[in-house]
């Protein structure tokens, strides 16, 4: 078995070729480019949440290292994307906010803080549709998604918007993100379990096939303790946060497959084991216990998900048995069962993200 310091390098090789990436499944289906004009087409090919997540995981890397190959992949890629011309904005269109707000905030360069500057205005200034009680609708490349909230939003949009908020020392921009992490943890966090549900609509006030998707609640495990660094939090948020992070990681527990993953459908056996999810709650658990918010037990929940997704890497870094893009199972359970296993940037971010955190832990 390779070290972990070997793994990331490998995940690193791997995570290029995957990000650039041409015969995305949904783009030559063209199941997101209807509607949209051929010159736009490439601009959201290479700018939604996929490459969003992947390439916070990069930043994340470089600001733990200090390597400036990864800093100049990251100024490569935006300055590639930016030159070329930025798509429409939506929920899953924000996501290379986040890391590019970190990158501008580094770099100090104008055009980067302008992109995030005018991105994070569109949803503060009413550009983002809200459902009913001001929630962020999880508008989407393909969808409006009307009075809808999922989880993944949190992941998405809402710390692009907090963090450009810290770094433009705009307060509103925070405390929107928090009204929007309670907010959605009221709607989407089932009191008896503990685990979230994908999403809620106000339209009929239902979760509607009320799956307990593995990656959507993997946002939340990574999107709170990212959250809580922010400097500032009120102490009544911060206990709030930190309550029903431990109440959904203690339901995810005894649900890990004795090899270490965790299924699509977290309460159903039957449904196939998944990479990504895994990868975002070995990461929440670590970070958990890190802040002094778990005992030291809960580093095997770690170590057994570490094993499994180390064997799940291939000889080119590339990580397997990621779940493909996932939207809303509206009717049924089933609809998340038959999403296709395929290489993703996330799948990739998500294992650095998990690596680095187990990193100088024993496990």
């Amino acid at each position: 078995m390779h070290t972990i310091d070997e793994t990331l390098n490998a995940l690193v090789k791997g995570f290029m070729p995957v990000l650039y990436a041409p015969d995305d499944p949904d783009f030559t289906s063209n199941k997101l480019a209807n509607g949209i004009e051929d010159t736009m087409r490439s601009r959201y090919q290479f700018w939604e949440w996929p490459h969003g997540v992947g390439l916070f995981g990069l930043w994340k890397l470089y600001e733990k290292t200090g390597d400036v190959h990864y800093l100049g992949m990251l100024e490569q890629y935006y300055d590639e994307r930016i030159k070329e011309g930025l798509p429409g904005k939506n929920v899953n269109t924000m996501a290379p906010i986040l890391a590019l707000s970190y990158l501008a905030e580094h770099t100090g360069n104008a055009r980067y803080v302008e992109v995030c500057t005018e991105w994070a205005g569109w949803v503060m200034e009413g550009g983002l549709a809200r459902t009913k009680e001001g929630g962020f609708q999880h508008r989407t490349t393909d969808d409006e998604n009307p009075g809808q909230l999922w989880d993944d939003t949190l992941m998405m949009t809402v710390l692009a918007v907090a963090n450009v908020g810290r770094m433009l020392g705009k307060e509103s921009y925070v405390q929107e993100a928090i009204y929007q992490f309670l907010l959605h943890a009221e709607y989407l966090c089932d009191v008896k379990s503990g685990l979230w549900y994908h999403g809620w609509t106000f339209e009929g006030n239902h979760h509607f096939s009320e799956a307990f998707w593995g990656r959507g609640n993997c946002w939340v495990t990574i999107a709170i303790p990212l959250f809580l660094e922010t400097k500032g939090l009120p102490e009544s948020v911060r206990r709030y946060l930190e309550t029903i992070l431990v109440r959904q990681i203690n339901a995810l527990v005894p649900l890990q497959d004795a090899g270490g993953m965790w299924h699509t459908l977290l309460d159903d056996p039957s449904s196939y084991l998944e990479s990504s999810a895994t990868c975002g709650f070995g990461y929440g658990v670590l970070r958990a216990v890190k802040m002094g918010l778990l005992d030291q037990s809960y580093l095997e929940v770690s170590k057994k998900a570490l094993q499994a997704i180390l064997e799940n890497i291939d000889e080119n870094g590339v990580v397997q048995k990621v779940s493909y893009g996932t939207p809303m199972g509206k009717d049924t359970k089933d609809f998340y069962k038959q999403i296709p296993l395929r290489p993703m940037p996330y799948g990739q971010a998500l294992a650095m993200l998990f690596l680095m955190e187990c990193q100088g832990m024993r496990l």
